[in-house]
């Protein structure tokens, strides 16, 4: 495994201190009804975009509805060569259980 597993108290603390990435991969619909301020929606026509243009060295945290899709993408990102990739678990249903 190339990522790391997050929990929302992490994520919060990694967010304070460093500069990072939050990708939601959740459907746009869900997205738009609430998200973790300062996500990014990506979806599969974003991804080229994002693969070319973004830093790769910058920590990248993913977040999903509960934490299982964010391990495949965590996946696919750290095979992709990016370095400092995280899943948040329990994804944003335990980010706002967490508030």
């Amino acid at each position: 495994m190339d990522f790391k597993r997050i929990n929302s108290n992490e994520c919060r603390a990694l967010m304070a201190t460093a500069t990072v990435t939050l990708i939601d991969i959740r459907d746009k619909h869900a997205f738009e009804g609430g998200h973790i301020e300062g996500a990014r929606h990506i979806d599969d026509l974003d991804m080229p975009t994002f693969l070319n243009e973004h830093d790769k060295n910058v920590p990248l945290i993913i977040c999903c509805y509960h934490g299982h899709s964010s391990l495949s993408a965590a996946g696919f990102f750290a095979a992709k060569g990016f370095g400092n990739v995280y899943s948040l678990d329990g994804g944003y249903a335990a980010w706002q259980a967490h508030q």
